[in-house]
């Protein structure tokens, strides 16, 4: 399992748009994806699970990959969060 935390930049949050270019950056990805924000874990790869994390900007998770891809998963998902994810 490899994991890094990531602060959130996007000025709206992770909203259905950003949230969605998550899910999908996740689902090329053969290893488990997951996040953490407080106490709440959310599965990356489930729209909903992202959405109920309530993530806004400036929050910082924690991505947790773990399976024969995690670390291309990692620094992919990393990236996209970096960059913005689409925004």
């Amino acid at each position: 399992m490899v994991k890094q935390k990531v602060k959130i930049m996007n000025p709206t949050g992770l909203h259905l748009r950003p949230a969605g270019v998550l899910c999908n950056k996740a689902l090329e990805y053969k290893s488990t994806i997951h996040f953490q924000i407080g106490t709440y874990d959310a599965n990356a790869k489930s729209i909903l699970s992202v959405l109920a994390a309530c993530v806004k900007c400036g929050d910082e998770i924690e991505l947790r990959c773990d399976g024969e891809d995690e670390e291309a998963a990692l620094q992919d998902l990393v990236n996209s969060v970096e960059t913005g994810l689409g925004e």
